[in-house]
């Protein structure tokens, strides 16, 4: 898709969304009084999907993903009713980078998200291990044995293998085993949760490389309230899928564009979105490489600790 192609597409967006999505109209009419000179469309602040039902459907969603958050914070709910075309939206996304998802074994280490419900990154996995032909494909909650056996496996017999983990889970894995696996791609998916000492990204990916024997720790930028991601393949670069443009605001003027490789905040166009909002303004501070490609640079102060991909730098 080509610039223009998505501009146009996003301006029709906003129009449907102005129109069918009343919680996004209220917000939008808010600014034109207040700002009348502002054009849109307007980025929703991603705290409206704690308090607010933001859908343009007519009839009640049949499907939530919801936030993973810390005991007592409010949780994000995105409700949609076609939960097909999020798994399609997302795999195109990811073999548009990768390739298909047929030729790798597929390995996920999410406890925490797997062990609740509505997680949209469960959901991911979940469809992305049905589209791999390897039989070792799979989830594994306690059975890192099992889990590092197939990789010893994979290893020896030449076999592509992506292994999706939550970063506590994959320092937990390296600190029982030591794996020399140069070709596996590892996917770190997020943060501590909690469950040990926070630490840099960097410092986080020395462990993880030293452990797989790895050049590069890969990681998905997504959360529950978009259905687009970006992906990573090392160094904290991200690409965006075909259907997400990213904007990079002044943290003090959300409706002023930050210089490229200053840090602003992240703001979202997700043209999958377009059951409930496409334009969202998130708590995440990152840079504009300027190519379509951004970094991700921490948390906007008061922000809620999530279970998107995002640590301190």
């Amino acid at each position: 898709m080509v610039p223009s192609e998505f501009d146009d597409l996003a301006n029709e967006i906003f129009l449907y969304q102005y129109r069918n999505n009343p919680i996004y109209r209220q917000f939008c009419d808010s600014i034109t009084t207040l700002a009348p000179w502002r054009k849109p469309p307007f980025y929703l602040p991603i705290s409206a999907f704690k308090s607010n039902r933001i859908t343009t459907a007519d009839v009640p969603p049949t499907h939530f993903f919801e936030s993973s958050g810390t005991t007592g914070s409010t949780n994000s709910r995105h409700y949609i009713n076609d939960v097909e075309f999020y798994l399609q939206m997302s795999m195109k996304g990811f073999e548009n980078q990768y390739g298909s998802l047929s030729n790798y074994c597929i390995l996920a280490l999410l406890p925490h998200y797997l062990e609740r419900q509505h997680s949209s990154l469960v959901e991911m996995v979940r469809y992305f291990i049905t589209k791999s032909e390897k039989q070792q494909s799979g989830f594994f909650l306690n059975e890192t044995k099992s889990m590092f056996q197939i990789l010893q496996e994979n290893k020896r017999t030449g076999i592509p293998t992506i292994l999706f983990g939550v970063s506590f889970a994959l320092l937990d894995f390296v600190a029982e085993f030591q794996l020399d696996f140069p070709e596996l791609i590892v996917m770190e998916t997020g943060g501590m949760k909690g469950r040990r000492e926070e630490m840099t990204r960097n410092e986080l990916h020395f462990h993880i490389k030293k452990g797989f024997n790895i050049q590069n720790v890969h990681s998905e930028y997504g959360m529950t309230e978009l259905l687009s991601q970006a992906w990573s393949k090392g160094e904290g670069i991200f690409t965006p899928s075909q259907t997400m443009k990213i904007s990079i605001m002044e943290a003090t003027d959300p409706f002023e564009r930050e210089k490229p490789g200053k840090t602003g905040v992240i703001h979202v166009t997700d043209l999958a979105n377009i059951e409930t909002c496409s334009f969202i303004a998130t708590e995440d501070l990152g840079i504009d490489l300027k190519n379509g490609n951004f970094l991700v640079q921490g948390r906007l102060d008061q922000a809620d600790i999530r279970g998107c991909n995002l640590m301190i730098v």
